[in-house]
């Protein structure tokens, strides 16, 4: 999020800045000729200024913008991650299709070092749970081979509904991507691509996992994002706006692999 300024490139930090109550990282370039604020993803405040100026100027420039500031540090407190840490131990809680279970941590959990769902628990076995970054990668392949039978059964329909080839699947880690959508790299006659989907998504409910889908079976026809891209959407799922709001505020509360 940055406020209108002339591209630059060869930044350097200088020291803080600090208007009136609002602590600001100083970066300086040769380059720029006007100054410029972003608000980082973590919330830092960023002043970019040419080499030279005043500091009178800086702290002007920043007043003058103060409400454009205050306004981008709401957002990003609204839709900052809240993404809890998990811990290997039994009855911690984990989330599977919008539903609750709890971590079971004994001789019978997981067979042959994994995880697996058993009467309504996750089983895994205790010398995994000794193993912070091992149960952690057990976990996430569950959620991986859990996610992708699930959304094998629906992707067909769905794709049906949207009138386009079905796109070959895969879930794995995407970063904070919920999904992403690759076309056939073999020319007019390959399958419909390839759509990747991240294995957080698994933890929500099949609602908001089925917009996801959706919006990824609209890039087989339409690439980007623009309004042809949304009327195709809305097609097929009328109320996609109020479920891309459920997944943005439930999204950044989901568990993304973080153990303490």
């Amino acid at each position: 999020m940055t406020a209108p300024a002339d591209p630059s490139t060869s930044s350097s930090p200088e020291a803080p800045l600090t208007v009136d109550g609002l602590s600001l990282r100083v970066r300086a370039s040769a380059r720029r000729r006007r100054f410029a604020l972003t608000v980082e993803a973590d919330a830092t405040l960023t002043l970019h200024t040419p080499v030279g100026r005043p500091a009178a100027e800086a702290e002007q420039f920043v007043r003058a913008h103060r409400d454009w500031l205050l306004t981008k540090l709401r957002e990003r407190e609204r839709t900052r991650p809240l993404n809890p840490a998990k811990q290997l131990v039994d009855g911690e809680v984990f989330r599977y299709l919008g539903r609750t279970y709890r971590l079971a941590v004994s001789g019978e959990g997981g067979a042959a070092g994994g995880v697996r769902l058993i009467a309504g628990r996750l089983g895994m076995s205790p010398d995994l749970a000794a193993e912070p970054q091992a149960g952690r990668a057990a976990l996430v392949d569950w959620y991986c081979r859990a996610g992708r039978n699930w959304t094998g059964h629906r992707l067909q329909p769905w794709a049906a509904r949207m009138g386009v080839t079905e796109p070959e699947l895969e879930v794995r880690d995407l970063g904070d991507r919920w999904g992403s959508y690759r076309p056939p790299q073999d020319g007019a006659g390959a399958k419909g691509g390839l759509m990747s989907l991240g294995w957080p998504l698994f933890q929500l409910p099949m609602h908001l996992i089925d917009y996801v889908i959706a919006h990824e079976l609209a890039h087989v026809k339409v690439s980007g994002h623009q309004e042809d891209f949304w009327r195709l959407l809305r097609i097929a799922l009328p109320e996609y706006e109020d479920r891309r709001a459920d997944l943005d505020e439930l999204g950044r509360r989901l568990w993304m692999g973080d153990i303490r």
